[in-house]
């Protein structure tokens, strides 16, 4: 049965032992992340004859053709741990792989190669990156996962630039940083020393999640969907793009010659009354300012009205 499964699965958990706290833990962990990998549990007489164990009960995974024993004190939680070991040590990167390693907290090496390009620089980086991850697996398995990706596109959406190929990039995939090569890769010995570099801080880390890079990668983002968008379909860009805009700039343009004729309207209904209603006062101030002759300049007396119609007649 154990060789069974050891061929179905590359990557599967298991406990040995009997009852022990180890065990509880063991299966709220295998509870939570059942969705993702694969638990067993087995007496001590089922496992190979090359496995060796200091102390029982154990936890134990195996992937990569070895086997891997959890030890507490320098693994720290159970849960996290098999979070951290559920992926094999190297593996082909997609986008939807990137995001599960976020949750795992390591940083993630990739050669960024084309696979159809069979030239030197090509194939000598995923060699690279693949002995390192071979060779090197226990002093890096807890901090770096690695792997290669075939083009360039995903990666350059999340650096927001273009990504040149072949080369290796360190992702801190839980904050968006990442790190680019400060010197040429000529075998694993170098690739190791960049590692390094990277875990002491030597090397700068780009990107991240601040506010002024969300805005970036929203306006980045943006700008590559509507450059996308056009280049697989112009007459569905033009009509998506053209149309919204046709339709504002007419309201605009209504709405700015209304404004217009309405303001021209009013000014001139203004000067027309200015003009019918000036002739009256200006006839009866200068009747008030010209007294007739033989008047005296003692202001005159309002007259009774009746007195006034007499005249009048």
């Amino acid at each position: 049965m154990f060789e069974h499964v050891q061929k179905r699965h590359r990557v599967f958990f298991v406990y040995i032992g009997g009852e022990s706290p180890l065990k509880e833990k063991y299966i709220d962990a295998a509870s939570e992340l059942i969705v993702y990998t694969y638990f067993f549990s087995a007496s001590e007489e089922v496992v190979p004859e090359y496995v060796t164990l200091k102390e029982m009960p154990a936890v134990l995974v195996f992937k990569d053709e070895t086997y891997f024993v959890y030890d507490e004190y320098e693994d720290g939680d159970l849960s996290s741990w098999i979070n951290r070991e559920r992926f094999q040590n190297y593996l082909t990167m997609d986008g939807f792989l990137l995001y599960e390693l976020g949750d795992t907290g390591k940083l993630v090496a990739i050669a960024v190669i084309d696979e159809k390009n069979t030239s030197v620089e090509h194939t000598r980086l995923k060699s690279i990156i693949q002995e390192v991850a071979r060779d090197y697996r226990d002093q890096f398995h807890r901090d770096f996962q690695f792997g290669h990706m075939d083009g360039n596109d995903y990666i350059n959406t999340l650096l927001m630039d273009e990504l040149k190929v072949p080369t290796v990039v360190v992702l801190n995939t839980s904050n968006q940083q990442y790190f680019l090569l400060d010197r040429q890769i000529k075998n694993a010995e170098d690739m190791v020393q960049f590692i390094n570099n990277v875990l002491d801080g030597t090397v700068d880390a780009q990107g991240g999640d601040s506010i002024l890079q969300r805005l970036k990668r929203i306006v980045f983002d943006a700008k590559s969907t509507i450059v996308s968008i056009f280049k697989s379909s112009p007459l569905m860009g033009c009509f998506l793009f053209g149309l919204p805009l046709g339709v504002i700039s007419i309201m605009c343009y209504g709405i700015y010659t209304a404004d217009t004729d309405g303001g021209y309207i009013e000014e001139r209904y203004e000067v027309s009354k200015s003009e019918t209603e000036s002739p009256e006062p200006v006839e009866e101030s200068k009747e008030k300012q010209e007294p007739r002759s033989g008047d005296s300049l003692v202001p005159a007396v309002q007259e009774p009205k009746d007195v006034l119609e007499k005249k009048k007649d």
